[in-house]
């Protein structure tokens, strides 16, 4: 699949798709709380897109049984929401969620305290978004794309932290999955150029210890190899003139 340059009228659904699932975000966040189940936050989650008018874009993509993936502690991505699995105080909770508006994919992740968590904990969850935003700073037109790479490499490997490589960004438009992918380690080659009209799902996935995960017998759950806490933050983006717009943080404003 070749890297699209979306036109207006394709920006401007994107930027609704996102600016609804920027809100389904917002409203699962504020409902976390301890003795809550993952299936609980998916069915949330799913009810939300449904009555925006939109379809969620994960559930039964390439089999997933969910809608929202909800990833506890050591779960990376892909976390299979259940009935069973309940929050408790001082986890922390990765939810992954993306939508379709009109036939235009959005995606966005976020990283949450369950209650009061540990220090440690909340470093690695302000590094992991800090991580994001270092990153998209090199996301303009003009420069090469694993500028982006290198940045979240930059940012992230003085904390000791293990940055996850088998997973990665990527673009994204009328499919969820697009070219380019877009990794959040550095790379040797530059990658290719940045111009406006790209839409890109920039994820930073980042281990409290090792970078390396395994995959549960579900076949979906991503785990760090050694148990310790995971992060992960994403937003879909738009490359422009200038400054790059985070469309799944509508309300956001460069200083």
């Amino acid at each position: 699949m070749a890297v699209t340059v979306k036109s207006e009228r394709e920006i401007e659904l994107m930027r609704e798709s996102c600016r609804l699932l920027s809100i389904v975000h917002q409203k699962l966040g504020e409902a976390i709380h301890p003795g809550m189940t993952t299936l609980e936050i998916d069915e949330m989650g799913e009810q939300m897109i449904r009555d925006f008018g939109c379809v969620p874009n994960f559930k039964d993509y390439n089999g997933f049984p969910a809608s929202i993936c909800v990833s506890v502690n050591d779960e990376v991505v892909h976390g299979i929401p259940s009935k069973h699995r309940k929050l408790h105080e001082g986890d922390i909770v990765s939810l992954d969620a993306g939508l379709i508006y009109k036939g235009y994919h959005s995606d966005a992740a976020r990283t949450h305290a369950v209650g009061n968590v540990t220090p440690e904990a909340q470093k690695l969850m302000d590094v992991t978004k800090q991580s994001f935003f270092e990153g998209i700073k090199m996301a303009r037109a003009g420069n090469h794309l694993f500028d982006i790479s290198a940045a979240i490499d930059d940012y992230v490997t003085p904390f000791g932290y293990g940055i996850v490589k088998e997973l990665v960004g990527h673009g994204i438009g009328t499919h969820l999955h697009e070219d380019p992918q877009v990794p959040n380690f550095r790379q040797r080659r530059k990658g290719l150029i940045l111009v406006p009209g790209m839409t890109l799902a920039i994820e930073p996935m980042i281990n409290m210890g090792t970078a390396d995960v395994e995959w549960m017998d579900d076949d979906w759950t991503v785990v760090s190899a050694d148990g310790s806490l995971s992060a992960h933050y994403e937003n879909t983006i738009l490359i422009t003139e200038g400054d790059p717009e985070i469309l799944t943080l509508p309300d956001f404003k460069w200083n």
